[in-house]
């Protein structure tokens, strides 16, 4: 203690290398403690005793490490932009210290176990190993009381449904809360266990550390065997990354015990830093255990199902592809081996990246499917689907970027005079990044409200209602709605993301007025049709759907531009009016029209009769369950409208949805003409009459004329 006191009075006097003769002298101490030749001083035993606490190491190597950032300089005075030189010597010096460090790693094997040598005495002889495997066991038999307690919640998740989406998000939440609380049950009963007694702190270390790693393991696997579900057509469970059976147990195994073997590895360099190896020793077992993750993953990709069923062909064969990986994941590794950690990132990036949000759209996708898009085959996005699957994609792309400006030394929310253009640009290049997947993160909500809510107006309801002239109204609206919120982003977005690259935004604006003043003035036309377009929108003067006529242009509406309108004549012509063309508008598919017919009988007929024949076909009509509900007032006669050359024109009307009159006024002409014919009302036709006399003669004359005409035209044909 008296020695730890005098360290922490006169910290402030140690230097890099006073604390790293130190730390040799006590190494070389400990070395010699291994084998003494002649018996040590008490004094000198504790001290040595005392450096070998992993508390005392790590203290020194804190120090140690403070002192050499103390004396490096600042990152801002750093050359951001290193030579090639520099580079080679700092590869060279990786290469030396890795060299030096398996010259050394014996020496530093023997302090290390003279560690743990003095720690196992003080324990009583019992090995590390034997202390993990029995508290192993600990908790092997919480986590079969915990699988005795949970009968029930099992027996519930096996009959558990997934038909919507609700079910299969509760059922996914209880087997992950089953999973979660299976494997606590093993750390609670293993490493909580442990803790409770007293143990020297490098046993304490290394049995807490693989405890660790082993709950670690178990966890991610039951993770994946939640996600991928291998055995999901046998017992009923529901698989959340949509691949096929044998692929999820390949990849579900293998997943774990990269996962598994990766905490095994990342606890055993802890503890070899505990143990008072040195970083470069760490460095060299962190490879070689990086060298089975290799393996690992070369195995993986070779072994892997194919995925694609008889008669599917891709570009790149399934042996050049799993050639591609493995010399890919070669690569990655030789990177990292070789200290390019800023290479490292980026290759480890730009892989991970695409395949992480194409497997998150996938597993989305398939949770929050619904039994309509499974029916008509047509996928319909929800708000909660879209927010979900694209907030998970801008998580793991912004998780990218922040990790790849951790890695290439990039301040995104700082910028010095220090700073390179070429760092200036990165880190604006990153955070215009991270504004493009916010606003499309909101372009994309919004976009899918006004998607779902033209769906929701496919539907035609009664003809003339207030609700299906809303719908009209909302189909007419939406997309042009549509369209312009689509503009606004992509300028907001445009904007931001140039003002978050160093670009002075204010001069562009106003030089993009002035500009649009010049543009208007030289495209009156367009802007004019512009205008004309919003306006005719305002007034609600058509909707799609309906049936305008304006001077020589005439047709239903079929859809809308910033600019024109599209009409489809009933004979099938198309015309693309511009809005400044369209002039007055006339349209016929508003409300209600009245459909005008009119009808000749002969003199002699008897008016009265025929009016009331009419106004019983106009009941009839009127009734009939065909016409009912667009008919508005029955068909009815107004009376003789006019006494004609050949009879009496009788005039009839009647009121009906617009589009509605054509069909009712073929069936009722076709009802008066059978019943006037019923009745011996006869329909009046023009008649001539010829009378005889002196004209026959004349009429034979001509005809025996004509008649030889015809013969000698048919003789002399030339």
């Amino acid at each position: 203690m008296l020695l730890l006191f005098k360290i922490r009075i006169f910290r402030p006097l140690f230097t890099g290398a006073a604390v790293a003769s130190v730390l040799l002298s006590a190494s070389i101490a400990v070395a010699q403690s291994v084998t003494p030749a002649s018996p040590q001083p008490e004094s000198v035993q504790r001290f040595i005793g005392m450096f070998s606490d992993p508390d005392v190491q790590r203290f020194l190597q804190q120090q140690s490490e403070a002192a050499k950032t103390a004396a490096e300089p600042p990152l801002e005075t750093r050359n951001a932009d290193p030579s090639f030189s520099e580079f080679t010597m700092r590869f060279r010096a990786h290469a030396s210290s890795l060299l030096g460090a398996i010259q050394s790693f014996p020496l530093e094997t023997m302090r290390g176990g003279a560690v743990l040598e003095r720690d196992i005495r003080a324990n009583g002889g019992t090995r590390p190993i034997f202390l993990v495997a029995a508290f192993v066991a600990v908790g092997l038999a919480a986590q079969w009381l915990f699988w005795w307690i949970s009968a029930g919640w099992r027996s519930w998740m096996t009959r558990a449904p997934y038909e919507t989406v609700l079910e299969r998000v509760i059922a996914l939440a209880a087997r992950l809360l089953w999973a979660a609380c299976y494997v606590l049950s093993f750390g609670l009963g293993s490493i909580g266990f442990f803790l409770l007694f007293q143990w020297p702190p490098a046993i304490r270390e290394i049995v807490v550390g693989y405890l660790f790693a082993i709950v670690v393991f178990r966890l991610a696997s039951a993770l994946f065997d939640v996600l991928l579900a291998p055995q999901a057509e046998e017992d009923g469970r529901f698989r959340v990354v949509p691949i096929a059976k044998d692929a999820a147990g390949h990849w579900a195994k293998r997943l774990g015990y990269l996962v598994g073997w990766f905490a095994f590895g990342w606890v055993t360099i802890r503890l070899l830093g505990t143990l008072g190896f040195s970083v470069p020793a760490r460095q060299l077992v962190a490879y070689a255990l990086g060298l089975v993750l290799l393996i690992i993953g070369i195995e993986a990709v070779w072994r892997r199902p194919s995925g694609l069923t008889a008669g599917q062909t891709t570009r790149i064969g399934l042996r050049a592809r799993n050639w591609l990986w493995t010399v890919y994941f070669a690569s990655v590794w030789l990177l990292w081996v070789m200290g390019a950690m800023k290479l490292f990132w980026i290759a480890v990036i730009c892989a991970a990246l695409p395949g992480a949000i194409a497997l998150t759209k996938a597993s989305v996708d398939n949770i929050l499917r619904s039994s309509e898009d499974e029916g008509d085959g047509h996928k319909r996005g929800t708000v909660v689907s879209v927010i979900v699957e694209r907030g998970i994609r801008a998580a793991l792309i912004v998780g990218a970027i922040v990790l790849l400006a951790d890695a290439l030394e990039v301040r995104l929310t700082q910028m010095t005079m220090q700073d390179s253009p070429l760092l200036r640009l990165v880190r604006g290049l990153l955070s215009a990044g991270i504004i493009l997947l916010i606003v499309d993160l909101a372009w994309s909500v919004v976009k899918v409200l006004i998607d779902r809510k033209l769906d929701d107006t496919e539907t035609v309801l009664e003809v003339g209602s207030e609700r299906e002239r809303r719908r009209t109204r909302l189909r007419t609206l939406l997309p042009i709605l549509r369209n312009f919120l689509m503009i606004l982003f992509v300028a907001i977005a445009i904007m931001m993301a140039l003002s978050s690259l160093g670009v002075e935004i204010g001069p562009l604006i106003a030089g993009a007025g002035v500009v649009g003043v010049a543009i208007g003035f030289g495209a009156q036309t367009v802007v004019k049709d512009v205008i004309s377009g919003m306006f005719y929108l305002l007034d609600d003067a058509f909707r799609i759907g309906e049936y305008i006529q304006s001077g020589s242009y005439k047709g239903t509406v079929e859809s809308f531009s910033l600019r024109s309108v599209k009409l489809r004549h009933h004979r099938g012509a198309v015309y693309i009016v511009p809005f400044s063309e369209l002039g007055a508008v006339q349209n016929m598919s508003r409300d209600w029209v009245i459909e005008k017919m009119t009808i000749t009988v002969t003199y002699d007929s008897d008016i009265e009769k025929a009016r009331k024949i009419i106004k019983k076909i106009g009941q009839e009509l009127f009734e009939d369950p065909e016409f009912k509900p667009t008919t508005l007032e029955p068909l009815k006669m107004q009376g003789i409208d006019s006494l004609g050359d050949s009879g009496l024109l009788l005039r009839m009307k009647v009121m009906t949805l617009p589009g509605q009159q054509f069909t009712l006024k073929r069936r009722a002409l076709r009802m008066i003409h059978e019943a006037f014919h019923e009745n011996g009302i006869k329909l009046a036709v023009p008649t001539v009459q010829v009378s005889g006399g002196k004209d026959d003669a004349v009429a034979a004359a001509a005809q025996q004329t004509l008649a030889a005409h015809n013969a000698a035209a048919v003789a002399n044909p030339a």
